[in-house]
């Protein structure tokens, strides 16, 4: 299904899902990717992601189903109060080592759950390489990189035949990123882990990017 797509990515998703990786850069971390499927019965679909909703920076904490499903169950139920009809649409992971770009089983376990409830879901996975470039301002390129479940219920990095499906929704979305590092955003982002430990830190992270 998911080669069928095309995947557009906000600036807000974008710049949580790296912010969350910066601040824990020796731990794996993972989140929920919100969004909408805007065009259907367009060739390819379109798949639009919004939003980021950071979930853990402990990795014993990455494959425990209960937690999964309480984390999806509480952003379905926010965004679908929202009328727009966002709903999760995947799910992003960042590896702790810098040089290490494979996608992990447990981010294909999950990415496996979400597509049950929506197929046409992705599963991003950070380039810890060229996160450090962007945020040096030496890049423009996405630091994610774009896998869907293809007919064989394996999860393919997408675009290596050069017909890219992903794309940054705002040319400018690197530069954003660096400067809301130069002002250490980084710091103030809260995960799921974070609100389970002090509930009174909210896992919608609001007004974090203002």
């Amino acid at each position: 299904m998911g080669a069928e797509c095309r995947y557009e990515v906000a600036l807000a998703a974008y710049v949580k899902l790296a912010l969350h990786a910066l601040k824990h850069p020796s731990a794996a971390v993972n989140g929920l990717l919100v969004g909408r499927l805007v065009e259907p019965s367009s060739t390819p679909a379109v798949v639009s992601v919004v939003d980021a909703v950071p979930l853990s920076h402990h990795p014993h904490h990455l494959p425990l189903l209960p937690t999964l499903e309480l984390a999806l169950t509480l952003v379905e139920d926010h965004f679908s109060t929202q009328g727009d009809g966002l709903a999760v649409v995947g799910y992003y992971h960042a590896n702790p080592r810098r040089d290490d770009s494979d996608l992990p089983a447990v981010a294909k376990r999950v990415g496996d759950h979400i597509f049950r409830y929506f197929p046409r879901s992705a599963v991003l996975l950070v380039d810890n390489e060229k996160l450090e470039e962007a945020v040096k301002g030496k890049s423009r390129e996405p630091v994610v990189q774009l896998y869907t479940r293809d007919s064989s219920k394996s999860w393919r990095q997408a675009g290596l035949d050069g017909n890219s499906q992903l794309a940054l929704k705002e040319p400018s979305t690197n530069v954003v990123l660096a400067d809301h590092v130069t002002t250490k955003k980084w710091e103030k982002i809260v995960d799921f882990d974070d609100h389970l430990d002090d509930i009174s830190k909210d896992w919608l992270n609001p007004g974090l990017l203002d």
